[in-house]
């Protein structure tokens, strides 16, 4: 990938991206992390990118779901150390991690997803993908992706209808 094509990458997917990133998160100032490292870790690989085996689009949300997977590796770690060091407090807490009240019963009924059916919903909610790009990028059937994201709608409505 020349620089010219990056920049009209990072142009066209740096604000989907943020919002997919910030619907994953729950946090937008969680996001930017994730964010900025997706950008870097793909212009570092721009010359090892390979139109014929996914479009630019699909090759930066793999990267973003890579960025995402890592945070949450290393948030993980960072409790597990604070909680066997005593220092941790109660995630609750936190106000970097409060959520919005209206998004409150949405937020309980993601969490009651799978993760992959969380993650379904974020990649055509949030990042906008359409069925068969999410398919390609998950590099899973399409009818998988489909029923997933069926299954996870239906979940949705159906707890919040029972709020």
């Amino acid at each position: 990938m020349r620089d010219d094509e990056f920049e009209r990458l990072y142009a066209a997917e740096a604000g989907p991206l943020f919002s997919f990133l910030a619907y994953r998160t729950g946090d937008r100032a969680l996001a930017e992390d994730p964010l900025a490292d997706t950008f870097e870790r793909a212009l570092r690989a721009r010359k090892r990118y390979d139109s014929r085996r996914a479009s630019a689009r699909t090759w930066i949300y793999s990267i973003a779901l890579n960025c995402l997977r890592d945070q949450a590796r290393r948030r993980s770690a960072e409790a597990r150390a604070l909680a066997r060091s005593g220092a941790g407090g109660d995630a609750a807490d936190d106000p970097g991690l409060e959520g919005v009240e209206h998004r409150d019963s949405l937020q309980r009924a993601l969490a009651e997803l799978s993760a992959e059916e969380r993650e379904a919903i974020a990649l055509r909610f949030g990042a906008d993908l359409t069925v068969p790009e999410m398919a390609g990028l998950l590099e899973e059937p399409l009818t998988t992706v489909e029923g997933r994201v069926y299954r996870a709608l239906r979940k949705l409505r159906e707890r919040l209808e029972a709020d």
